[in-house]
């Protein structure tokens, strides 16, 4: 994919630089995480047991809803925490005995902007690169490479504070790559973007993976993560609960995906209903059924009727979702089924498992619907402090 905003061919040779200090196949790994626990001093466990392993320049995704843990481990990873319990390394380096060398291999693009309002983008470049240690006379050059890189030369010498979302998510960008780090760990780089400005970033961040950087990020857009990354880990309340391909995850889901659009389902429709007896629902005081109690009957009816082999069954806004191998064989059977319970379906369709429906499979919960929960991370503060201990 190719936004009109190509990345320069800066971007390329950052990334080939980047890529030069990554081991060999037979080195260290990239990223690896035994055993790891992160306990806040109130006691909360806010990861328990991950275990990790990330080869030099694959790109990998790091899923799960809101308050899973994914900013922690990532804090941790990142050496910004240290662990409870269980090590981290970078390419070897302990986070916790070698922070310093860890955070020369590193980059980090933080969930929430962290550039400098108050300074212009060349300002903040400059200062990026001076903390990680970027020679001073490599350092204009550096800057002036990354700001290129991210499309932001033409507004060099503006305040951050009159950027937008996107050009201000760029900026992190520039920063978290101005040292040349063969390890970039996004944490959600493109939440909150518009589609455009969230292309072109996705573009920079894969054209530095395809020229060797190894890229760790979390991201709520799981058609971007299909695309992009050659493996995935899955995250629920701190605990790693699948790692593998998109496309080995996806085919260990099984089947195909019915979605069936329901009449009534609609609780605006429901109210003007009227109230025809019939096992369609429970009837509420104004004579229509809810669409919440017509979706679980008809949940029920898809697991009385047998018309798939284990099925899966989620509720969607317009009716139900179900996952089974047999699903194109078993329509026939279960739109009779219905019939006679008296649910109407008003639309089929038909598709392949998306990575929401593994997490659905194995969690019994949904990314997407997840991510609107509030959580518990990331501890700021006495909390992080108490950890960094």
């Amino acid at each position: 994919m190719q936004s009109q905003h190509a990345p320069s061919e800066s971007t390329g040779q950052a990334a080939a630089t980047a890529a030069s200090a990554a081991d060999s196949d037979d080195g260290p790994a990239a990223i690896r995480a035994e055993d790891v626990h992160v306990t806040y001093a109130d006691g909360t466990e806010a990861i328990s047991g991950v275990d990790l392993a990330v080869e030099p320049g694959e790109c990998f995704g790091f899923l799960g809803p809101n308050g899973a843990g994914k900013s922690t481990t990532i804090q941790t990873l990142v050496s910004l925490l240290h662990p409870t319990r269980g090590s981290v390394t970078v390419h070897g380096h302990d986070v916790v005995e070698d922070a310093q060398a860890v955070r020369e291999y590193v980059g980090y693009m933080p969930q929430e902007t962290s550039v400098d309002p108050e300074l212009t983008a060349r300002e903040n470049v400059r200062f990026a690169a001076r903390i990680h240690g970027v020679p001073a006379a490599e350092r204009e050059e550096r800057v002036e490479e990354l700001l290129d890189v991210v499309d932001l030369t033409t507004v060099a010498d503006d305040l951050a504070e009159t950027f937008s979302g996107g050009m201000a998510k760029r900026l992190d960008a520039a920063n978290a790559l101005v040292h040349r780090p063969p390890v970039v760990f996004l944490d959600e780089p493109t939440t909150g973007l518009d589609p455009e400005a969230r292309m072109e970033l996705w573009d920079y961040f894969e054209a530095i993976n395809d020229a060797g950087t190894t890229v760790f990020l979390t991201t709520q857009y799981l058609e971007e993560v299909d695309r992009l990354c050659d493996r995935i880990a899955l995250l629920q309340d701190g605990e790693v609960v699948a790692t593998d391909t998109p496309a080995a995850l996806k085919a260990a889901v099984g089947g195909d995906v019915l979605e069936l659009t329901l009449a009534g389902v609609d609780d605006t429709l429901a109210e003007d209903r009227t109230g025809e007896s019939g096992a369609a629902g429970s009837i509420d005081e104004s004579g229509g059924v809810g669409g919440t109690e017509l979706r679980d009957h008809a949940a029920s009816v898809v697991r009385s009727a047998n018309a798939f082999d284990d099925p899966t069954v989620e509720r969607t806004d317009e009716g139900l979702a179900i996952t089974a191998d047999d699903v194109r064989t078993g329509v026939m059977e279960l739109f009779v089924a219905f019939h006679d319970a008296g649910l109407t379906v008003t639309g089929v369709d038909v598709r392949s498992p998306t990575l929401d429906d593994v997490f659905l499979s194995l969690t019994g919960e949904q990314i997407d619907e997840a991510e609107t929960a509030t959580g518990s991370e990331p501890r700021s503060g006495a909390d992080v402090e108490e950890v960094a201990r």
